[in-house]
C-alpha cells in the first residue's frame, strides 16, 4: 500500500509544472473547447430551421392531444408567430448555440478532463471516469423525458385555456411566439437534465465521505419536500409539469441511496484489503 502511494506521488511529482506552463495549458484547452463549440455552432446554424422544427414537435403533439380530449381545438389552424423583425433570426442563433453546445460537449468535457487528469492519482482517475460518462447520458435521459412525455401533455394543458368566444365574449386563442417557445423548451430541458444529475452528485459526495447512505435514507422526507420545491421553481406554474419533474427527482434520490450503499461497500472492502495487507507486512 505504501509503495503504491509513493509511486503515485512520484508520478504526480514528475508531472508538476510551473504556474506559467499551467496557464498555457489552460489556454490551449480553452482554445480547443471554444473552437469545437464554434465549429458545432456554425454547422448547427446551417440546419437551425430543421432543428427548431424538431423542437416544435411537442407542441404539435399537444394540439393533437388537446383535440382528442376536447373535440376540435378552437380557432384557426395552429401557427407560430414572431413580433419583432429580428426575433426569428435571433431564435435560430439560440437554437444553433444550444445544439452546438450539446454536440461539442464531449470535446469540451474531454479537454477539461485532459487539463485536470494529470493532477489526479490513478485511483482517482478510475473513480471519476464513470461519473464523467454518466453525466451526458443522464442529461439526455432527462431531456428525452421532457420531449416525448412531459412537454406534450403540459402544452395540451395550457391549450385547454383557449376559448371559442360567443355573444359578447372575445375568443382566447394561442399565438405562440417562436422566441418564447424556445425559452420555455430550454427551461424544460435544462431543468430536467440538471435534476437528472442528482445520482452523480450524491454518489460523488458519498465517495468522498460527505454524505452516507444511512444519512440520505433518514432525510428522505425532506428530500421529497425539496423535490417539489425545486420542481415548483424550475418548471412553469402548473401542477402537471411540477409533478412530472418532482416524481423523477424522488426516484433518482432513491437510486442515489443505492449508489451510495454500493460506494460504501466498495470502500469497506478496499479498506479491509489494505488493513490485511498492512498486517501482513
Amino acid at each position: 500500500m505504501a509503495e503504491t502511494e509513493l509511486k503515485d506521488e512520484e508520478e504526480i511529482e514528475d508531472k508538476k509544472m510551473p504556474l506559467l506552463d499551467h496557464l498555457i495549458e489552460l489556454r490551449n484547452r480553452l482554445m480547443y473547447a471554444i473552437g469545437a463549440l464554434l465549429v458545432a455552432f456554425i454547422a448547427c446554424f446551417a440546419f437551425a430551421e430543421h432543428i427548431y422544427t424538431f423542437l416544435t414537435q411537442p407542441l404539435v403533439r399537444a394540439y393533437a392531444i388537446f383535440g382528442q380530449y376536447s373535440g376540435n381545438a378552437p380557432g384557426a389552424a395552429p401557427r407560430m408567430i414572431y413580433t419583432a423583425p429580428q426575433e426569428a433570426f435571433l431564435t435560430y442563433l439560440k437554437v444553433a448555440f444550444f445544439s452546438g453546445a450539446f454536440l461539442a460537449f464531449p470535446i469540451i468535457a474531454s479537454q477539461l478532463w485532459m487539463f485536470v487528469a494529470p493532477g489526479l492519482y490513478k485511483n482517482e482517475k478510475r473513480a471519476f471516469l464513470p461519473f464523467l460518462a454518466a453525466t451526458p447520458v443522464l442529461f439526455v435521459a432527462g431531456g428525452a423525458l421532457v420531449y416525448y412525455v412531459v412537454a406534450p401533455y403540459a402544452f395540451a394543458y395550457f391549450l385547454s385555456y383557449q376559448t371559442t368566444g360567443g355573444e359578447g365574449q372575445l375568443p382566447i386563442q394561442l399565438e405562440t411566439r417562436v422566441g418564447e417557445y424556445l425559452s420555455l423548451m430550454m427551461q424544460f430541458i435544462f431543468a430536467f437534465g440538471l435534476c437528472f444529475q442528482l445520482p452523480v452528485l450524491l454518489t460523488l459526495l458519498a465517495r468522498v465521505g460527505i454524505v452516507s447512505a444511512a444519512g440520505l435514507a433518514t432525510k428522505r422526507r425532506y428530500a421529497i419536500v425539496g423535490a417539489f420545491v425545486v420542481a415548483a421553481v424550475l418548471t412553469p406554474p402548473d401542477v402537471l409539469s411540477q409533478i412530472s419533474l418532482a416524481l423523477p427527482i424522488v426516484v433518482l434520490y432513491e437510486v442515489s441511496i443505492w449508489c451510495a450503499k454500493f460506494v460504501e461497500k466498495k470502500r469497506a472492502e478496499r479498506e479491509a484489503a489494505e488493513a490485511a495487507e498492512d498486517a501482513a507486512d
